[in-house]
Formats: C-alpha cells, sequence, structure tokens
C-alpha cells in the first residue's frame, strides 16, 4: 500500500480559523459553499495553517474565501490578496508566456532550442543526434530530459545559478541534466526541461523571466499579487502565505527561494490564477479575451502527449481527468510546505482553485475533500445523451471485467479495476480512489468507442476469445495503443 500511495503521490505532482470573506460573494448568494465545505474545522484536523479557494462559474468570479493564517507563528490572517508560493503551477505559465513572445515573433517554437541558448549548451546524446528538441518538446515533457523537481533555497543560502542548476551542481542531483529517449518519442515529466526553457527565454530576450512575465501577462490581466520574482529581490510581494511542514511549523524564514523560476518559482493566490484560466477559458470561445488569442489558447490546451503522460499533457497543463464528462485543463503544484490545484473546463467557464501552506499530510486531505464536494455542489454536468450509448453484450461485458496493470495513467505499481454494480460497469482506480473518492461508470458508445464518465480520453479495447488484449486511447487528434496485462 506504501508504494502506491509513493507513486499516486509522486504522479499527481497530477484548518481553528476565522475565514476572510470578500467582494467576490456579494455579488451572488453563494454562502451555501462556505457551510457546505467546513474548512475551519478541516484546518484544525489536519493541522493546515491556511487555504484559499476560489471558483469560478459562466466565465466569472463567483465565490472567493480565505481560511486560517498567514503563519502559525504571527496567526496573522490570510486576505484575497495574500499570495503563494505555486510550485509547478508556474509551468502554464511560462509555456504560454512561449506562445506569446513567439506569437510576437519573438522566438519559433517549432525551432530547435538551443539555437536560443548562450550561457550553455544542449548536453550531447544519442538521443538527439537524429532530431533536435524544441521549445513544445519542453513544454510538454517530451523531450526526453532528467531533473523532476528541485529543492527550496532560503536566505542565507548560497543560490545557484541556473546554469549550475542545470549541471546538476544542486542538492538531489549530481550530474548535469541528460535525456532518457529520443525527443518526442515518450513522455517524462521534467522540471529540468522547463530551466532549459527559462535560460532560452532570457538569452533571447535579454530579461530575466520575471520581468517577461509582468509585462507580457500579470500586468495586462492586472494580477496584482502575482510575481515571478523571488523573496530574496527588490520587488517581492509583501502580503505572503509562509510554508510550513508537517507538524505545522514555518520551515525557516518561511519564505523559499526558488533559482528555477520557469517551472516553479512563481507566487501567486487564487483569484489572480482565477483571472489566468478564465482568460484562457475566454480565448478559447473567442469572447471577451484580452491577451491570449484563440490560436494561442487552443494550442496551450490540446492533449499533444497520451503514452505514459498521466492520462494525457498539453504545454504546461495536465489534461489527466474529465470530471462529470468535462473536458479539463488543470495543474497540480507541490513545494515542501505549500501546494495547491487549477481546475478549469474547456468550456462553459467553470472551475476552482486551491491554495494552501502546508506539507502534503495537512493540504491534501483538505484539498481533495473540498474538491468532491465542489462538484457536486456545483453540479458541472454534461450527460452523455441516451441515443448515443448502447447497452454493453453480456459476453462483451465478461471480458471486460476483471483487474488490470494501469492502462488509463500509465503508472507503475498501480492497477485499474472493471466491476459490475447494479447494472452499471464501474472503473476502480487508486487516481479515481485519491481525487474523487470513487469509481467513474464505463459506457458502450453506438460508434464502438468506451467512455468512462470522469476519464477524458476515448478507448478501444482489443479482444481475443476470453480477454482484453489491448486498449487504444483517442484525444485531441492523437492516440496512443496500450498492451493491457490482466492480473490473476
Amino acid at each position: 500500500m506504501k508504494n502506491i500511495i509513493t507513486s499516486l503521490l509522486f504522479a499527481i505532482v497530477i484548518l481553528s480559523c476565522q475565514s476572510n470573506e470578500n467582494t467576490f460573494t456579494k455579488q451572488k448568494d453563494f454562502t451555501f459553499i462556505t457551510d457546505s465545505l467546513n474548512i475551519n474545522n478541516q484546518l484544525k484536523n489536519h493541522k493546515l495553517a491556511g487555504f484559499s479557494l476560489t471558483v469560478f462559474e459562466n466565465y466569472k468570479i463567483v465565490y472567493s474565501n480565505q481560511f486560517g493564517v498567514k503563519s502559525f507563528k504571527t496567526n496573522e490572517k490570510l486576505d484575497e490578496n495574500t499570495a503563494f508560493s505555486t510550485a509547478s503551477i508556474s509551468k502554464p505559465v511560462t509555456a504560454l508566456l512561449c506562445h506569446i513572445l513567439a506569437e510576437k515573433g519573438f522566438i519559433n517554437l517549432d525551432e530547435p532550442i538551443e539555437k536560443y541558448l548562450k550561457r550553455w549548451s544542449l548536453p550531447k546524446s544519442e538521443y538527439t543526434t537524429n532530431v533536435k528538441p524544441t521549445w513544445k518538446h519542453f513544454m510538454n515533457h517530451t523531450a526526453g530530459t532528467t531533473q523532476h523537481g528541485f529543492a527550496d533555497f532560503y536566505e542565507g543560502d548560497t543560490i545557484p545559478s541556473i546554469k549550475q542548476s542545470l549541471l546538476g551542481q544542486i542538492p538531489r542531483y549530481d550530474k548535469e541534466i541528460d535525456f532518457l529517449f529520443e525527443p518526442g518519442t515518450s513522455w517524462q515529466y521534467s522540471g529540468g526541461g522547463y530551466v532549459i526553457i527559462q535560460m532560452a527565454l532570457e538569452d533571447t530576450l535579454n530579461k530575466p523571466i520575471a520581468e517577461l512575465a509582468k509585462e507580457y501577462i500579470f500586468e495586462p490581466l492586472q494580477m496584482n499579487n502575482t510575481t515571478m520574482k523571488q523573496p530574496n529581490e527588490k520587488g517581492f510581494l509583501k502580503n505572503v502565505a509562509l510554508v510550513h511542514n508537517k507538524n505545522g511549523e514555518v520551515i525557516r524564514t518561511g519564505l523559499p527561494i526558488t533559482p528555477q523560476v520557469a517551472p516553479s518559482g512563481m507566487w501567486s493566490t487564487t483569484n489572480d490564477l482565477a483571472k489566468f484560466a478564465i482568460e484562457i477559458q475566454n480565448a478559447l470561445r473567442n469572447n471577451s479575451n484580452s491577451i491570449i488569442s484563440n490560436k494561442i489558447a487552443k494550442e496551450i490546451t490540446k492533449t499533444t502527449a497520451l503514452k505514459n503522460a498521466v492520462g494525457g499533457w498539453s504545454y504546461g497543463w495536465q489534461k489527466t481527468f474529465g470530471f462529470n464528462n468535462y473536458d479539463w485543463f488543470m495543474c497540480n503544484g507541490s513545494n515542501t510546505g505549500v501546494g495547491g490545484d487549477v481546475h478549469a473546463t474547456m468550456t462553459n467557464g467553470n472551475g476552482y482553485v486551491f491554495l494552501a501552506n502546508g506539507d502534503k499530510p495537512n493540504r491534501f486531505p483538505v484539498i481533495n475533500q473540498t474538491r468532491q464536494k465542489l462538484q457536486k455542489l456545483m453540479n458541472w454536468n454534461i450527460q452523455i445523451k441516451e441515443n448515443e450509448i448502447q447497452k454493453i453484450p453480456v459476453q462483451l461485458k465478461n471480458k471486460l471485467i476483471g483487474t488490470y496493470d494501469d492502462f488509463l495513467f500509465q503508472q507503475p505499481k498501480l492497477h485499474v479495476e472493471i466491476v459490475e454494480e447494479g447494472n452499471k460497469l464501474i472503473v476502480k482506480s487508486p487516481y479515481f480512489d485519491f481525487i474523487m473518492g470513487k469509481g467513474s461508470e464505463i459506457v458502450y458508445l453506438k460508434n464502438g468507442y468506451f467512455k468512462i464518465i470522469d476519464y477524458p480520453n476515448l478507448l478501444n479495447f482489443d479482444f481475443n476469445d476470453k480477454k482484453i488484449t489491448k486498449v487504444t486511447l483517442y484525444r485531441d487528434n492523437i492516440s496512443a495503443e496500450i498492451p493491457i496485462k490482466q492480473k490473476k
């Protein structure tokens, strides 16, 4: 069980305190959210310092509330302008920045990134002899680079440069970043790949990434409480939440310094991140978008990797789940002592953002319970039409029932189980249990494909006389064949 939970937490990398209501809640009565979530008790039960939540519906913020404190040392209350370290939520912001700069003609995302690097060169590798990795390979984690994530630094530490980071002269690594496979042939999460993007941007535009993000994203969207500057830099935010360990203690100064800014160095609020998500949603419908074009919005949210990609990945955004039959773009951020999520629907302008200043054991239970309750409270559902579904023949149903190696998210050590409950087939997975607290129904479509209600990809199974032999996943005009191994 410990191995399963460890794998799950790795891959997902896809509260008694007074709350602070703000002006968004006055636009419409959403007090039922506060009453239903009961977050103050969750804070207390899980020794979580603070929790910020913003909900948006129909392209507008409809609810925003902050619970708890910036620091257990001071007991100063969170407010709507309190920024948190957002960890990997930095990545979709970096990816958007690249697309905006490309649209303006500063860079070409289909070109090899090595031509934009000046301070350092990509290491020589047999895997890049025939295919030179482009910006896009790094943005959707198909470049094949190593270096998953990074340790934080604090005031008083010697802060490494990003060149030292890429050379592996930092905690957790003892050698230069390298390649594991030919770019574009597989998927491997790589924070180091985003450090390469950061260096290429800064070398080409001659500005720190923090200044580029401010100029092209934060200021135009009036994300006034968001920055990529670090706590040791002039201009860093003053109203911030401090990071805490699992015992509820502030970690050192409480202000982690992250030189690897592009993958994990942004600070923001749930309201600002909601603005960011809504801008993308508006751009997807080409209505009320101010800085993101319809073309860019479609590009950064389309699924570009399926196999081994935890259900699906785009440029910076995860495309892992399909809650209530919606298509979602999402991102999970997790640094030591802080983290959160952004979840947004591709249509109808719905979603939510969480940020919490506690470690995984403290914040995960609160985030998961809040997510599961919100999905029910907000009632965002897309029903599959009855005329699109056919009854699963008994013989076919019997072939589907069983326990298999994880073919949905392709995570080692995890499994998927298909069981019959009543007159329905239910898919059970540690992922579904962890994120939704339940299994999800699988239905048989009249076009011959299968659809799992809370999973975004269509499935086409191949069978022999007795069992499933493989599945092909389909989404956004790409597909991936996954061999299926049934457990005895």
